[in-house]
């Protein structure tokens, strides 16, 4: 029995054959090439076909796990077109007179070094996207490329895949039908390996070392995404342990499923709106299969994101109609564009910030660019007649830009009159509480909206002072820092004060820990998601409302 420690950076237990996914050496030998005009063309040639590939990926990518990691492709194809990045290759062959395959080699070592040696962890982890697209772009000026990119795994049936670490193309090419588990030398709880095996509900450990070696290819293993632990060829004593525990957390597993279809209550009566947080309306999919009670954040940026210019009114009417006719009457929450910050689009040509967290974003850009939020609010008023449509305003620091908003909505509106066009006029209008100034005037904000709902991230954020960007602030990004949960009950109370409702669209709202003081709190609504739909109804209908006690709000 050999025993490996790794990180777990995804819970549960998968049990089977270790299978190695192996690549090349990635060993690219200088050779003299046949003339910059020729070189220059061998590239530009294998990086039209390279960004043809990630957007096949993208799409593939939405389809079967969901439109935040299908974006990550279109950044890859952004990547590619990158100015420095190609500048320095097309420099390279001019300089050097060397192939292409030599100068995007040095320009990959020369971006991901950059990367790599920065302190932000989030950025450190970058350095495998620019990793990824120079392996791709050397691979398609070979003569062994083709247009699915050249990963491959090996063997039939169902296992746990290991590697070295794994890109974002290795992993969406993976048959997800034959995967158990994943299992890496390297990365973190921020890299694609570990998303996307969130994304997919299975274990996965990382950062188990060099250890980890393809003597162990095809040999019977567990790895426990909780502990990190990597158990190889184990004795009986310790299969028998690990069976167990893998048998306790399937049962754990049907159990959330006997709750599809059950009310989100708790034992004494009271009720909590249990909603999903999607990014396009192919994570609808998911929603009701966890049985979602509604969307209450449907991150509408991410159709800026994957366009190379501004989405038009029928782009969007078409996104936000098909998300509201796929819930069938239940409520949509769409909010507005919430770029800027750590979402940049290039066509909006917004000026670089040295501290975009507090600079033009989100609502800042909509009231700024009347066209831009014009358009998406006629698209917005128009799916409102194919189902319940909320329209929800991020990043609100007074009243006045609540009243702003609104005028807005009156002239679309009315516009939509003139032109006779079906709308719902009672469409709910909130905002989103993201800022101790949001929370100092809830009352007031409260007199003009239908609703609120918490980004406890950016609330998190603002309040401590912490920049959420930053992976090694560690203990000081705080979320449960008693200055944010009274944030959340200051605001909760001046909303009920004022007869509206209150929800919490941030990562918090999934912690089932904090359930009880949520309950406590007054929260009424909590938007998580779909993956985390069962779990919370499945404990609050354990939980007695009137005994929850603010014990987490003390210092």
């Amino acid at each position: 029995m050999i025993i490996l420690q790794g990180k777990g950076v995804s819970g549960g237990i998968a049990r089977g054959c270790l299978l190695f996914c192996k690549k090349g050496s990635g060993t690219v030998l200088r050779e003299d090439g046949e003339g910059s005009e020729r070189e220059n063309s061998r590239f530009a040639s294998a990086q039209k076909l390279s960004i043809e590939q990630l957007e096949k990926l993208a799409e593939k990518c939405r389809r079967e796990i969901g439109e935040d990691e299908a974006v990550l492709f279109e950044t890859h194809a952004m990547l590619a077109l990158d100015d420095d990045y190609v500048s320095c290759i097309y420099d390279t062959i001019e300089k050097d007179g060397c192939r292409a395959e030599y100068a995007v080699h040095l320009a990959g070592e020369k971006f991901s070094s950059l990367f790599s040696s920065m302190d932000d962890v989030y950025m450190r982890e970058r350095a495998a996207d620019i990793r990824d697209v120079t392996r791709r772009i050397i691979e398609n000026l070979g003569a062994e490329s083709d247009d699915e990119g050249t990963y491959r795994s090996r063997g039939d049936g169902q296992f746990i895949v290991a590697a070295d670490d794994l890109a974002p193309s290795e992993t969406v090419q993976l048959d997800k039908s034959k995967i158990l588990g994943f299992v890496t030398k390297y990365g973190s709880s921020n890299s694609h390996t570990a998303i996307l095996a969130r994304t997919m509900g299975i274990p996965a450990v990382c950062a188990v070392g060099d250890k980890l070696g393809e003597i162990y290819d095809g040999q019977f293993a567990y790895i426990d995404g909780e502990t990190g632990e990597i158990v190889i060829d184990p004795d009986e004593v310790t299969r028998r342990t690990l069976d167990e525990k893998y048998e306790r957390i399937k049962e754990t597993e049907e159990h959330f499923r006997s709750m599809i279809g059950k009310e989100d209550i708790t034992l004494d009566g009271k009720r909590m709106m249990l909603y999903c947080n999607i990014s396009s309306p192919d994570d609808i999919h998911a929603v009701l299969a966890n049985d979602g009670q509604g969307i209450g954040l449907f991150r509408s940026e991410f159709l800026y994101l994957a366009a190379d210019d501004y989405p038009t009114e029928e782009e969007q009417l078409e996104a936000y109609r098909s998300a509201a006719s796929a819930m069938n009457g239940k409520r949509v929450i769409i909010r507005t564009l919430d770029i800027g910050a750590d979402k940049q689009v290039d066509y909006f040509n917004l000026k670089k910030e040295e501290n975009p967290a507090m600079g033009l974003r989100a609502v800042r850009i909509c009231l700024n660019r009347p066209d831009v939020f014009r358009t998406q609010l006629r698209a917005l008023y128009r799916a409102s007649a194919y189902g319940k449509i909320a329209i929800m305003f991020p990043m609100i620091t007074s009243v006045w830009e609540v009243k702003e908003c609104r005028r807005a909505c009156v002239s679309v509106m009315q516009e939509l009159r003139e032109e006779g066009i079906p709308f719902d006029s009672e469409c709910e209008i909130g905002i989103m509480i993201e800022t101790p100034a949001s929370v100092l005037i809830a009352e007031e904000l409260a007199e003009h909206v239908d609703f609120f709902s918490v980004g406890t991230n950016d609330l998190t954020q603002y309040t401590l002072a912490c920049d959420r960007q930053t992976g090694d602030l560690g203990k000081f990004f705080d979320p449960y820092h008693p200055a944010v949960l009274r944030a959340l009950k200051i605001a909760a109370d001046a909303a009920h004060k004022k007869g509206i409702w209150i929800g919490i669209c941030g990562e918090l709202g999934s912690d089932l820990s904090l359930l009880p003081t949520f309950l406590a709190i007054g929260i009424d609504e909590l938007s998580v998601p779909p993956s985390s739909i069962l779990p919370l109804r499945a404990e609050l209908r354990q939980t007695i409302a009137k005994t929850c006690e603010l014990d987490l709000l003390e210092t």
